[in-house]
């Protein structure tokens, strides 16, 4: 345990970081960091499914077009097609794995599985496992990965920061050799050697203190990379979920973030006022099924124009049997805290669900840095632009793993296996007694993101945000180095750098597009704003591989 080595080290245990993990595991001797166990990450409370063209009336062409739309201008049209074309093959992917998506009745051939429409599409071509899709697929992943000979699990390890060496090959460019790892029982800290180190960490949506993500969604993945010199993109494009469950009674994060599925839409759900008038069709055309940003946004302009709490999303036309069958997990999760969907209106309101930028990739996954990868939504890769349509973050897991997968594979006999790192400095090895500073910032961090930096904002309400963010970032570097690292230190000094790239973002971005909207500026400026927001670091690794974006 002292000096651990693996031919790929992979940060991050959801669909992404599993999915890359079986791919590689035929021939390469892998560790799989979990910061808690296996099973928590964004994934396994992903409800609504995988977006794929599986119906002989869809067309690919017709998923590139919707998501392109959904994008408002920023995807990259290059990755979206290749994403797109990607889908079905991975879709019987998971199915060979026996992944139970649900059929069509009286069907059971590979055609026969039902298809779900949400925002943004124009055709069925959601596939799904009832309302619990993430739950189905980290079941079966989980399995097969727990099963694999060549695939070292190592659960409660929290990623401290990367490892880097020269690149021989390319004195201009850094190599990533590893990363410091914390065990969060001894919060020992050691090193970990690897050929490869894949980031699959996920997102960021806790920086704000509404969100359906889990506790572990505190973009260590994209603080690490940023701090190791790695450019990030597209920062100020955070979605928010337009209809999580309102309960502000209830005393477990998971009841105060559990998600309503957009599938509700889709299946004929509408979002009504509390009077019970529906509202959407005066913001959009698709109504409940427009894309996300301009449902999330009509539902909080309507809360702040009368003043409440909530909104509420009604299917109870539909019959109770149909509700029953097509949403279990959702129906019996609603019971349990105090309301019936089959009967009445559920209360939701928007709250922070996906982070559409982060880390620079290529198709194959590749960072500025050699050897570092980073797939799923950690990375930013081109395909969401200003907006993410609704099911294609599962497949981004699933297109890029297969992709970054093929690619290690392909350079696994001819990269060298680092030599021995150094060890952790624990000169600091003082205890703090007073941690509740860093309950306080953290607190403090996640309250001014909310009023300022949420889903409307302003040139004001972000320079406040960007004073603040600085103030704070100060003071996590005072106590980073004088006292004992804990997990709360660590993940609290990731989202305050988080924090600072989705404000900095935001300030540059001076036009309202998909998920950013400004008062100040309120409308889409396409001559002079159609383009990412790169952001650049001081240590920038250098070299620019085979990424294709503008600096």
């Amino acid at each position: 345990m002292n000096d651990l080595s693996f031919d790929v080290l992979v940060i991050g245990g959801g669909a992404a970081g599993m999915s890359l993990a079986l791919r590689v595991a035929d021939h390469c001797r892998v560790g799989l960091l979990s910061k808690e166990s296996l099973m928590e990450a964004s994934t396994f409370y992903a409800q609504g499914g995988i977006s794929a063209v599986l119906d002989k009336t869809d067309t690919l062409e017709s998923h590139v077009q919707d998501t392109l739309e959904a994008g408002a201008g920023l995807c990259d049209p290059e990755i979206v097609r290749f994403t797109v074309e990607h889908g079905p093959e991975l879709i019987h992917w998971l199915i060979d794995l026996g992944v139970p998506f649900t059929r069509t009745e009286g069907n059971q051939d590979e055609v026969g599985y039902h298809l779900t429409r949400e925002g943004g599409h124009s055709h069925r071509r959601v596939v799904h496992a009832d309302d619990a899709t993430g739950q189905a697929m980290m079941l079966t992943l989980e399995t097969k990965v727990r099963a694999h000979a060549n695939i070292h699990v190592l659960e409660k390890q929290v990623a401290v920061d990367l490892i880097l060496s020269s690149d021989s090959s390319n004195p201009s460019r850094s190599r990533c050799v590893g990363t410091y790892v914390m065990d969060r029982d001894s919060r020992r800290i050691r090193p970990i050697r690897a050929k490869f180190v894949v980031l699959a960490t996920g997102g960021a949506s806790r920086v704000y203190p509404y969100t359906s993500n889990p506790d572990v969604a505190t973009g260590d993945g994209i603080a690490m990379a940023w701090r190791a010199g790695c450019r990030v993109a597209n920062m100020e494009f955070m979605q928010f979920h337009p209809t999580c469950l309102y309960h502000p009674g209830a005393r477990s994060s998971a009841a105060r973030s559990f998600l309503i599925s957009e599938a509700v839409r889709g299946e004929g759900g509408r979002l009504l006022l509390p009077d019970g008038t529906p509202f959407m069709h005066r913001y959009d055309p698709r109504g409940e099924l427009a894309p996300r940003d301009i449902v999330a946004h009509a539902i909080d302009h309507e809360m702040k124009r009368l003043g409440v709490d909530h909104v509420y999303l009604d299917i109870s036309h539909k019959p109770a049997d149909f509700i029953r069958k097509h949403f279990p997990t959702i129906h019996n999760r609603c019971l349990e805290l105090g309301y019936d969907m089959t009967t009445g209106p559920l209360p939701v309101v928007p709250a922070a669900h996906y982070t559409c930028g982060g880390i620079v990739t290529d198709k194959q996954g590749h960072t500025d840095l050699t050897n570092l990868y980073a797939i799923g939504e950690t990375a930013y890769t081109g395909l969401h632009g200003a907006n993410r349509m609704a099911s294609n973050s599962l497949l981004e897991c699933l297109v890029f793993a297969a992709s970054a997968a093929q690619d290690v594979l392909g350079r696994q006999s001819n990269t060298p296996t680092p030599q021995g790192l150094r060890d952790w400095d624990e000169s600091r090895v003082t205890d703090s007694d007073e941690d509740v500073v860093v309950s306080h910032n953290w607190d403090e961090l996640r309250r001014f993101m909310w009023d300022y930096v949420g889903i409307v904002r302003s040139s004001k309400r972000l320079q406040r945000a960007q004073h603040r963010v600085d103030l704070l970032r100060s003071e996590i570097s005072e106590y980073y180095g004088n006292f004992r690292l804990t997990v709360d230190l660590l993940e609290l000094r990731n989202l305050a750098l988080v924090a600072d790239l989705i404000i900095r973002c935001a300030l540059g971005r001076r036009e309202s597009r998909g998920l950013h909207y400004t008062i100040d500026h309120p409308d889409r400026n396409d001559s002079q704003w159609a383009r990412p927001s790169m952001l650049v670091p001081e240590n920038f690794a250098g070299g620019r591989g085979k990424i294709h974006w503008d600096e």
